[in-house]
């Protein structure tokens, strides 16, 4: 029976971890060989990833702080667990929502700058609940963009408390489709969005592409009492231009979960320490989730929610599964049956599953398979990585 090593880089649940067999895997922090890692936010970009490490999963959604097209090149698979904090999010975007309608952290900063003995301190009272007067969210006007999971979730949230909501989101799922409340009014450009909410909170991934997502051209579009959230990434949005609209008046507060030195002091700004997986059901969420993932793929390497792979399940039938990363190019299965048919082997199933430039493929066949086939295989130009699993099916 295949034993494996897991590196961990951060704290990660108990409860997720307790979900590697103790009888078949080593769990740690100084594992020197390990078959795959699992991490949470450490920079993984300044570490030396060693050869041994055969897949990545990260407890949480975000992979920024993983060589992820390092990884693909080598044919490891990096997991992440989508959903699985959402709704920690969302109630901290719900939290920040009413912080700015409600102006409740200048609130709190005005009392705590108040003096308890002081002989007129309820007429300061008084004048800051003049001052710190906000608004009620029913019939306001909630702009969300990137409509996956967090999103989705803070949409009917909204709806519920009597806001209209319109997001945007060009790369929406079928499943992020159905899951979407139907009173969500879809809007066709980010710039839409922007122009027609109080409140605009962002959900999408960090990529070269979303780099800066909101600047100042698109602050510019926004109402002058509308305020933005940020709790996906923190360089989706310009800080610099965020500081400006703010000083300028052309928005009214920045709520975000990534302080930075161009935001700290600033007036407008409500920056949290990246609190928003920071719970402990969340954690433990995404961990469960990610290190499940992992032992499918170490077990019987099927896929599922790797950011560069394509999802890949085929039902066990046999215990003799090759498992194969590859680039996507014509004539690839042509090859690989035929070095298997060399080796001798009958091919009992097989599935092969594409996305852009990677594919994945999984072979099941008849009998043992020798070290001479896996060899084959891997001469072929274009294959990444292959494997033999070779187990009961009961283990």
């Amino acid at each position: 029976m295949p034993q494996y090593n897991i590196l961990t880089l951060n704290q990660i649940s108990s409860q997720g971890l307790q979900r590697f067999p103790a009888a078949r895997y080593t769990v740690g922090k100084a594992i020197e060989q390990p078959d795959a890692i699992v991490v949470r936010s450490h920079n993984m970009h300044e570490m030396s990833i060693s050869n041994s490490v055969l897949a990545i999963g990260r407890a949480g959604a975000g992979t920024n702080n993983i060589p992820v097209a390092e990884m693909t090149k080598r044919g490891v698979p990096v997991f992440n667990a989508p959903g699985a904090n959402a709704n920690a999010v969302k109630e901290l975007v719900l939290a920040a929502i009413l912080m700015a309608a409600r102006n409740l952290v200048p609130a709190l900063n005005y009392v705590g700058g108040l003096k308890a003995n002081d002989p007129d301190l309820e007429k300061q009272v008084e004048d800051g609940k003049k001052q710190y007067a906000g608004i009620e969210l029913p019939n306001r006007t909630l702009g969300i963009i990137g409509l996956g999971a967090i999103g989705s979730m803070v949409a009917d949230t909204a709806i519920k408390l009597g806001m209209k909501v319109i997001g945007y989101d060009p790369e929406i799922t079928v499943d992020a489709a159905w899951r979407l409340p139907a009173s969500v009014r879809r809007a066709n450009s980010i710039e839409e969005v922007l122009k027609q909410s109080d409140f605009v909170t962002l959900h999408i991934p960090l990529l070269d592409a979303t780099r800066h997502t909101v600047n100042e051209k698109r602050l510019a579009l926004m109402k002058p009492e509308a305020a933005l959230l940020n709790f996906a990434r923190d360089a989706i949005v310009d800080d610099q231009a965020v500081v400006a609209a703010l000083r300028a008046k052309k928005i009214k507060a920045y709520l975000c979960d990534f302080p930075s030195a161009a935001l700290i002091g600033e007036p407008g700004v409500v920056a949290l320490p990246h609190l928003g997986a920071s719970t402990e059901e969340a954690e433990e969420n995404c961990a469960v989730m990610v290190v499940d993932q992992v032992r499918e793929y170490l077990e019987h390497g099927t896929i599922a929610n790797a950011v560069n792979f394509p999802n890949v399940e085929m039902p066990r039938e046999s215990p003799y599964r090759v498992a194969i990363a590859n680039a996507n190019v014509p004539n690839m299965l042509g090859q690989i049956s035929t070095a298997m048919a060399n080796a001798g082997l009958n091919i009992h199933n097989m599935v092969n599953k594409s996305r852009k430039d990677t594919a994945y493929t999984l072979v099941d066949v008849d009998s043992p398979i020798p070290d001479s086939a896996i060899k084959a295989i891997s001469a072929i130009e274009g294959v990444l990585a292959v494997r033999a699993i070779q187990e009961s099916l009961n283990t």
